[in-house]
């Protein structure tokens, strides 16, 4: 018996409430606290986002149940080269229906998108640490641009100003002791007599 197809199509308002439902399980699985996300999704920033001109939404459904989404943005790869490109912003698919093709689905729905748009490239931002992932994405051609770092402003200017740092200890002060040690005479408990 082979996998049941999933089936893929733009999010319009009669599948919003589904998108929403999946995009809280998404930032609990974030850690997000289940009342958060509530209190996030029903705000009516999600609803407001998926109308804009610039993003553009796809569900999957596996056995009729919603299985995973993708969001896309139209963008450019950098702000000083006018290259347009799609970005993916958001990709998820539900616990219970991962390893069955939602993914490759969903980024199949991304790749038609961003050739109707006229754009040769996607870009993916891809946690470092989440090695799945990283793994899903260089098997289907991505390969790794750049880091992307956050700090919060605030953070950043105490650090230009000067804010003293930690004290560490020497890395020479620790290979000094190592050579030491290795120096040091072994004592053998079978020769002392």
């Amino acid at each position: 018996m082979g996998r049941a197809p999933v089936s893929v199509q733009r999010v319009d308002e009669g599948q919003h409430s589904q998108f929403i439902e999946l995009w809280i399980t998404h930032r609990i699985e974030g850690g997000t606290t289940p009342e958060a996300a509530q209190r996030l999704a029903l705000d009516g920033t999600l609803r407001n986002a998926l109308q804009r001109n610039d993003i553009c939404a796809f569900i999957a459904s596996l056995d009729g149940r919603p299985a995973g989404y993708v969001v896309l943005a139209d963008s450019t790869r950098s702000l000083l080269v006018d290259s347009p490109c799609v970005s993916i912003d958001m990709l998820f698919v539900h616990p219970d229906f991962r390893r069955q093709g939602v993914g490759r689905s969903l980024l199949t729905a991304a790749g038609r998108y961003a050739d109707r748009q006229g754009c040769e490239h996607l870009v993916s931002s891809v946690p470092a640490g989440d090695r799945e992932a990283n793994r899903f994405f260089a098997r289907l051609g991505f390969a790794p641009e750049t880091v992307r770092r956050v700090a919060t402003s605030a953070t950043m200017q105490r650090k230009l100003a000067g804010e003293p740092r930690p004290q560490r200890v020497s890395l020479d002060l620790l290979q000094r002791r190592r050579d030491l040690r290795a120096r040091a005479p072994r004592h053998d408990p079978k020769i002392a007599g």
